[in-house]
């Protein structure tokens, strides 16, 4: 996925004067206009699309960040821009807290795969707080775009060898999971599951030589991400990882494994 070539130049802007979510929104549809990809897409189409996706639930997430999204029918390429706004806006978000990066992508409704991949990668470039702090001190657009690129790490530099590794990840808090789980899907795996299970020890209270030792748990599941990923990219999706739970040595919450695949053919659609 290549980052540089899908933000467009023409579409990043900073703007003191929007006050609401709605005058985001229309400034989004404004300047996602800009690229000459939609040309042949009307400004309407885009505000539309892009209100549509807010009525499913707001794309205003955590810290200051917002990544409002749309797929459109006759779009044939990813338009992804960048607005800051200093002071924030209500965008909804989930914490409550105004939103100051914007980041929009207009995306073919047939590219699902890319469209998943490409909000992965975007979110996980704005959870690194040096990137938002940079880029909310750029004063020009080409600043604001030079400071989200430094901290774009997608593009990995490997020689594709087929060979594929195993990745069992265990997670047991919820939050550390949907962290985990963009990391994954950035690096764009050859296959990915969810399997949700039970601690053991829920299990062993339930066995009469064990009654008494687990009373007081709580019910709790474990969610595991099964996924193939290139073998070259093993190191790359570990230290990611990390960059999320810390050292995996020291995390509770976290393990990881990886196997060398003895047989792998096929390729699942997520």
């Amino acid at each position: 996925m290549d980052i540089l070539n899908i933000v467009k130049r023409e579409c990043i802007d900073i703007d003191r004067s929007i006050s609401n979510k709605a005058e985001c929104l229309q400034k989004v549809a404004k300047l996602a206009k800009h690229s000459a990809v939609l040309e042949n897409i009307s400004e309407e189409e885009i505000l539309t699309a892009l209100q549509r996706r807010e009525e499913m639930g707001s794309t205003g997430f955590e810290n200051g960040i917002a990544i409002p999204h749309c797929r459109l029918k006759e779009v044939k390429e990813f338009v992804v821009g960048i607005i800051t706004i200093p002071d924030g806006v209500n965008f909804d978000a989930i914490d409550g807290k105004l939103s100051n990066i914007i980041m929009f992508i207009v995306a073919p409704q047939s590219k699902t795969n890319e469209h998943v991949r490409m909000l992965s990668t975007i979110s996980n470039i704005l959870r690194i707080k040096d990137a938002c702090k940079e880029m909310l001190s750029a004063s020009s657009s080409v600043a604001l775009l030079e400071s989200f690129l430094r901290y774009n790490r997608d593009e990995v530099d490997i020689s594709k060898t087929g060979e594929r590794n195993l990745f069992h990840i265990t997670v047991t808090n919820d939050d550390l999971f949907q962290n985990i789980l963009q990391v994954v899907t950035s690096i764009e795996p050859a296959s990915l599951s969810i399997v949700e299970a039970k601690q053991a020890s829920e299990y062993l209270a339930k066995l009469p030589i064990f009654a008494g030792f687990w009373n007081d748990i709580e019910s709790a599941s474990n969610k595991i991400i099964i996924a193939q990923i290139d073998k070259a990219l093993t190191n790359e999706t570990i230290r990611r990882i990390e960059d999320v739970t810390g050292n995996l040595d020291e995390c509770t919450e976290v393990s990881v494994s990886v196997q060398e695949i003895f047989y792998s053919a096929g390729r699942l659609q997520s």
